[in-house]
């Protein structure tokens, strides 16, 4: 196929109607569920992707009604969990059928040599050191291959940690007195420091895949931060854009669609996220050099970026069925480098 896209999608909580959400969460009553299955089947008949990341999916059965709405059941593969069925939130994906190679995995573990610690750089620099090892969302990892000549696409799906305080008062050392004023500042610290480590452990799942190798990545992810944070500083690689025809690329760098949108028009108003007033763009279709335009490793050239966030004006989603992110969707086409600079001069070039 000339073309691929890749669609992320946070499903704000996506369980059967009647089963139990978050401990401060209702379960969703049927007119609620109705309204949510008709919201995201439209979305996904609309975006018309070949790959769907999906984020909070609690029971696999609740996408699979989503995809017969949608009328995609027969063309597509659900990517869940075997026996998911409410308990716990993972991310999962929806594969045009023809596309997919092997079987799909869920990273849950941090690679065994992750470390965050470090005894400081200098005499006023103390110990510091994070002993996490897993992600709070399983990662999503699959292939596929829409090029025959080509080497397969390997799709991570993610879900970081939010910005949202950690709740402090259930720890044993918590003491009323002491920490309900500081509640709010320990709590984000916490989160940030998950955060910052499941960015770590994936960066180095990515660094081992594409270091020294041409293996094309599309990572998926609600990263619960923006283009600029340090959680994608860390995911990217930080790559340079700004360089001459076919002489970037970066062999383990990732490349967002968000930036490259952006080189295609004159404003950006990308946003995929509504909190206070402020709008921001936590979602992320990042991408690695064989996707990159001016790579010198290109084999897939950057179309464009679609984002659906209109219904983030409006905030009953519960009654409209709606989710709470933007919808991201980009488009990608076969245009290997070395074939375009080999093509003869047209006549007047």
């Amino acid at each position: 196929m000339a073309d691929v896209s890749f669609t992320n999608f946070n499903l704000y909580n996506l369980n059967r109607p009647g089963l139990k959400l978050y401990k401060n969460s209702r379960p969703w009553t049927e007119g609620e569920y109705a309204a949510k299955i008709d919201f995201s089947a439209r979305m996904l008949k609309l975006l018309a992707a070949d790959v769907y990341g999906f984020q909070e999916l609690w029971h696999a059965g609740a996408l699979a009604d989503i995809l017969a709405a949608a009328g995609l059941s027969e063309e597509f593969t659900l990517l869940a969990p075997e026996g998911h069925a409410g308990g716990k939130i993972v991310c999962a994906g929806a594969v045009r059928s023809s596309l997919l190679v092997g079987e799909p995995e869920w990273i849950e573990k941090f690679p065994e040599s992750f470390r965050l610690s470090s005894s400081g750089d200098d005499k006023q620099t103390s110990h510091i050191a994070v002993s996490l090892d897993t992600f709070s969302r399983p990662v999503l990892h699959f292939t596929i291959k829409p090029q025959a000549d080509e080497l397969p696409i390997h799709v991570f799906v993610c879900h970081f940690k939010s910005k949202g305080p950690t709740q402090i008062f259930r720890e044993p050392w918590y003491d009323n007195d002491v920490y309900s004023r500081h509640a709010e500042a320990i709590g984000g610290g916490l989160s940030t420091i998950r955060r910052t480590a499941e960015a770590t452990a994936l960066r180095m799942i990515l660094t081992d895949l594409m270091k020294g190798t041409h293996e094309p990545v599309v990572v998926l992810g609600d990263v619960n931060d923006g283009l600029l944070s340090n959680t994608l500083n860390i995911l990217t690689g930080q790559p340079r854009y700004l360089m001459g025809f076919s002489t970037g690329g970066g062999d383990a760098d990732l490349y967002t669609a968000q930036t490259l949108q952006q080189y295609r028009s004159t404003r950006d108003v990308y946003y995929t996220h509504v909190f206070n007033n402020e709008r921001e763009s936590l979602d992320q279709i990042l991408v690695s050099e064989e996707f990159y335009d001016n790579s010198r490793d290109r084999v897939w050239k950057f179309v464009e970026l679609v984002v659906q966030n209109d219904h983030l004006n409006f905030k009953d989603h519960r009654a409209l069925g709606t989710n709470d992110h933007g919808i991201i969707r980009a488009t990608f086409r076969h245009a290997p480098l070395k074939q375009e600079v080999a093509k003869p001069p047209e006549p007047g070039d």
